[in-house]
C-alpha cells in the first residue's frame, strides 16, 4: 500500500529517533557502575602533570565539600584560596581531582587579579567513597593543595 509523504517522513523520524536511543544506550553503557575508576596513583600522576615539577604546599587552600553524600550526581562543592588577588600575587588555576571517578579530572577553575577572590562553587558528580582534591597555583609559581574523603552513599557517574 503506498505510503503518503507524511507517513513516510513520521517513519523515517521515528528510525532516526531509535537509531539514536539505541547509540546513546551503547555511549551510556560505559557510564554504568562497574566501569574501572581511576586509582589514586592516576589522581596523583594527573595532579604532577597539571603542577610541572613544582611540589605543591600545604595551606591556603579550602575545600569545602559534605562529608556523606546521599546522591554523588550532585555534590556540593566550594574552593577558596587565600590570596590577595593583586597584579603581583594572584591565584591563576584551581585543579580540582578526584581518585575514583572514571576519570580523575573533574574541573579548572582559571582566575585573574580582576577575578577579586579566588573562590568558586558548583556541584561535581562521584562515583563513589573517595578523597577529592584542590591544586592551586599561584601567580608567583607556588602549588598549594588539601584534599577531604566525601563517602558517597549512591555514586553519580
Amino acid at each position: 500500500m503506498p505510503q503518503s509523504r507524511n507517513q513516510a517522513f513520521t517513519m523515517n523520524r521515528r528510525r532516526a529517533v531509535g537509531v539514536l536511543g539505541a547509540a546513546a544506550g551503547i555511549t551510556c553503557a560505559g557510564l554504568l557502575p562497574g566501569r574501572a575508576a581511576a586509582t589514586p596513583a592516576e589522581a596523583d600522576a594527573l595532579m604532577k602533570t597539571l603542577t610541572g615539577a613544582a611540589a605543591p604546599s600545604e595551606g591556603k587552600v579550602k575545600l569545602h565539600l559534605p562529608q556523606i553524600a546521599e546522591n554523588g550526581a550532585t555534590v556540593l562543592m566550594k574552593v577558596t584560596v587565600d590570596s590577595p588577588m593583586t597584579a603581583n600575587d594572584y591565584v591563576k588555576v584551581v585543579h580540582v581531582v578526584a581518585e575514583g571517578n572514571p576519570l580523575p579530572a573533574v574541573a579548572s577553575f582559571h582566575f585573574t587579579p580582576k577575578s577579586g577572590k579566588a573562590e568558586v562553587s558548583t556541584r561535581i558528580r562521584l562515583g563513589k567513597t573517595q578523597n577529592v582534591h584542590a591544586v592551586a597555583i599561584m601567580s608567583n609559581g607556588t602549588v598549594w593543595h588539601t584534599k577531604e574523603e566525601v563517602k558517597v552513599t549512591a555514586g553519580g557517574c
